[in-house]
């Protein structure tokens, strides 16, 4: 089973691994691995018990964890005090990042760790999402449809196959990806030491780039769609359900906070 994908290919021969882990040999009594002064015979004890993920297993995992940013972020949006928004704006921020990153790098799938991860998402999209309500009213709920309309058109577009994960669209996204986050730390390096680049700040160059970010945004969940028909296909265990569902999670959240972000340039002051 092979995939161009080598966080998948390094998945994949974890799950053969599990599935062989499944199988135990049996002794001269039927007791697996008994040592006696029998031969014994390595016959499998029974069908292997790791059961592997599926596609609505993902689909189960991903509105969970939505619906948990959901109730995070309403719960810090009503309990959170003004004063403090900037602080818990910051904190989840840093905190869902190392968490995200953790998740990310790590070996093996942790649910506690994708749910926590989702609960300090939640207080960021929060906090960040009642900044923007309380200078553009409505803002929120746009940008919330905008982004499940995206979601499901590119959902309906990767099933309909018009856009196919090839080995070179999968290289130019990720590129994207990485140069566009390459980009946005810099820029906000340089905004501590009061540079402004010109791409947060409203500008037509603002605008142009928040339309560059949904892109690329957007196209990421078509290697999300991949990885979870890949990860069916080499039958990885279903645990690993949760960490497919974090990278749609991702997207989401991204894709969100670009839309949030490009709907209050177009509405400027007004």
């Amino acid at each position: 089973m092979k995939t161009t994908n080598p966080v998948l290919a390094r998945l994949g021969q974890a799950a053969e691994r599990e599935r062989a882990a499944g199988y135990a040999p049996v002794g001269q009594y039927g007791q697996p691995g008994y040592g006696g002064p029998y031969p014994t015979t390595d016959y499998p004890a029974a069908p292997p018990t790791v059961r592997p993920m599926s596609v609505d297993d993902v689909v189960v995992k991903t509105v969970t964890l939505l619906g948990i940013v959901g109730i995070s972020a309403a719960g810090a949006w009503a309990l959170v005090p003004d004063a403090l928004t900037g602080a818990a704006w910051i904190g989840a921020a840093v905190v869902g990042l190392v968490l995200g990153l953790i998740i990310s790098f790590a070996r093996m799938a942790n649910p506690a760790l994708v749910v926590a991860y989702a609960v300090v998402e939640g207080v960021f999209v929060g906090m960040v999402s009642k900044t923007y309500e309380s200078f553009y009213d409505g803002i929120v709920l746009q940008a919330v449809t905008a982004t499940f309309g995206v979601f499901f058109l590119m959902a309906m577009l990767y099933k309909l196959r018009v856009i196919r994960a090839t080995p070179r669209f999968i290289r130019g996204v990720v590129a994207a990806m990485a140069g566009l986050f390459a980009v946005m730390l810099i820029n906000l390096v340089l905004a501590l030491f009061d540079i402004n680049t010109g791409l947060r700040d409203g500008s037509p160059l603002a605008i142009v780039f928040s339309l560059v970010c949904i892109v690329v945004a957007s196209l990421s969940f078509v290697l999300s769609f991949h990885e979870v028909e890949e990860g069916v296909r080499m039958g990885l265990p279903q645990r690993y359900s949760w960490v497919a569902a974090f990278g749609i999670l991702v997207s989401l959240i991204w894709l969100y906070l670009e839309i949030l972000r490009l709907l209050s340039f177009l509405q400027g002051d007004d």
